[in-house]
C-alpha cells in the first residue's frame, strides 16, 4: 500500500496494489475507487481531503490476524 498527498491540489491518493486498473467509479463528486479486471480495488482517490479526512494526522495500524 501506498499513500501520496498532493498538497498543491488537497488530493489525497492510495494504492492497494499495481494492477492494472479496468474500470473507474465516482463514489461522489469527490472520491473515485479504480478496480482492476477481476474487481479489486486498486485505489482511491480524494479530491478535497482535507474537508472528508484528518490528512494531517493521517496513521494506520497492521491488525494481527
Amino acid at each position: 500500500m501506498q499513500t501520496k498527498y498532493f498538497t498543491e491540489t488537497d488530493t489525497l491518493l492510495i494504492n492497494f496494489s499495481n494492477h492494472k486498473v479496468a474500470e473507474t467509479y465516482d463514489l461522489n463528486e469527490n472520491v473515485l475507487v479504480e478496480v482492476d479486471a477481476k474487481g479489486n480495488v486498486v485505489s482511491m482517490t480524494f479530491e478535497h481531503a482535507k474537508q472528508q479526512t484528518d490528512v494531517t494526522n493521517f496513521s494506520y495500524q497492521l491488525a494481527s490476524v
